[in-house]
């Protein structure tokens, strides 16, 4: 009996587990693919402008207006301030606005259990708008976690299999 097989490659049929997945900024290649422990903000939506029209009470139109996109999200254990990509938090979180930016593209791949990319979302000209170092607690045996989130123009979703 053959086993069922998603566009994922998965056994049975089963979706991509979360869990696996991998960081890099294809950009830049100082900035060395990263170990996230979480990712989060992936996503978009159209923003709408509601019109009512004259004569009609049972509804009022909604508009489409413009794409939306929340900040991309990156969260991992704290690491070294020596590190290309600290270097480049710092200098855009601590500058003075005198110079543009340095953007780069994120990739965020979802892999499957062999490690190769089932899913990917490339957000293109990010930079770092918010870094955030998660509270310490005397009565917990946990990392220290930092989160940082990125501003971006677009996102694009490549499947890779399937």
């Amino acid at each position: 009996m053959s086993e069922f097989k998603n566009d994922y490659g998965n056994e049975g049929g089963y979706p991509p587990v979360a869990f696996y997945f991998s960081v890099s900024f294809p950009d830049d290649p100082h900035i060395k693919a990263s170990s996230f422990k979480e990712v989060s903000g992936i996503g978009s939506e159209i923003e709408t402008e509601s019109v009512a029209e004259g004569g009609e009470n049972r509804f009022t139109h909604q508009l489409p207006k413009r794409i939306k996109h929340g900040n991309l999200v990156l969260k991992r254990g704290l690491t070294s301030t020596k590190s290309k990509f600290v270097n480049w938090l710092r200098t855009t979180l601590e500058s003075d606005f005198s110079k543009a930016f340095a953007t780069s593209s994120v990739q965020v791949n979802l892999l499957n259990p062999n490690g190769d990319i089932v899913d990917s979302w490339l957000f293109s000209n990010a930079y770092p708008v918010k870094w955030n170092i998660e509270s310490f607690d005397s009565q917990k045996n946990e990392i220290a976690i930092e989160s940082v989130e990125f501003s971006y123009t677009t996102v694009k979703r490549n499947k890779t299999t399937g």
